[in-house]
């Protein structure tokens, strides 16, 4: 069984560090800063194994090259120029042994052109980088709306108990986006309630799990009637498919 404890770094980032139950090597998912994984080793007493990237932004990949000097570890990630110290790159498809875990790899293109996704489908464990947030998902820097309803479709379509680990600490603002959206959605209001509590005390709100995000992200919820309808209202004309919907609310969730 993996052991997974966020590394919080920066503002609202999360590093991910997992390791086997017991075991002191360990992994960290998109390390955009060395120090605190280092104070994080130190203070748990592990050993760092290997690296995961999710994709190029600094705030996922400022540490990698810091971390990784000296240490004869992988870095492992996708196709990228600005993605420096890697030692395997990855695509859709292939598999990847981390922590005694295999992993899939899932392309998921939208947020960046060269996002990838972790899979250990006998942990029931994603870590989805910036792809599909708690209650939202990634801004659309390089991609198109087709190619994030595309990989929003393949990460939602994992078991409904797979633990979403995304990369960051957005969900109260993602849920109340997502309540302006569907404000009849029971399920929805009670999470922003629970979420609310959580972060007065400061208490990570990740990770969630696909079934949660399906019964309460919009941007998983775009074939809905009620999701269509409140982007036909923002849009003011008919919207034709589920991809022109996930379009209207990015940009609705943008200006929000």
């Amino acid at each position: 069984m993996l052991e997974i404890d966020p590394i919080p770094a920066f503002q609202d980032n999360y590093f991910w560090l997992f390791r086997q139950q017991g075991s002191r090597s360990a992994w960290v998912v998109d390390p955009g800063d060395a120090a605190p994984v280092e104070e994080a080793l130190a203070e748990h007493g592990l050993d760092l194994a290997g690296i995961l990237v999710t994709h190029h932004h600094f705030d996922h990949t400022g540490g990698v090259s810091q971390l990784a000097a000296g240490r004869p570890i992988p870095v492992i990630g996708p196709e990228s120029s600005r993605i420096e110290a890697i030692t395997r790159v990855v695509r859709d498809g292939d598999t990847v042994e981390a922590a005694g875990t295999r992993f899939e790899v899932i392309a998921v293109p939208g947020h960046t052109l060269d996002h990838v996704a972790y899979h250990a489908p006998e942990e029931r464990v994603l870590f989805c980088g910036d792809t599909l947030f708690a209650g939202g998902c990634g801004r659309l820097f390089e991609g198109t709306p087709l190619q994030m309803h595309g990989s929003l479709s393949r990460l939602a379509a994992l078991p409904g108990s797979t633990a979403v680990y995304c990369a960051h600490e957005y969900t109260l603002a993602n849920l109340t986006f997502a309540a302006a959206v569907e404000p009849e959605n029971t399920a929805l209001v009670e999470r922003l309630a629970q979420v609310r509590e959580l972060r007065e005390r400061r208490v990570p709100t990740v990770p969630s799990t696909i079934g949660t995000e399906q019964d309460t992200n919009p941007f998983l919820r775009v074939a809905t009637e009620e999701v269509r309808r409140a982007a036909e209202a923002r849009a003011g004309t008919a919207l034709e498919s589920p991809v022109e919907v996930l379009a209207e609310i990015r940009r609705w969730k943008d200006e929000f």
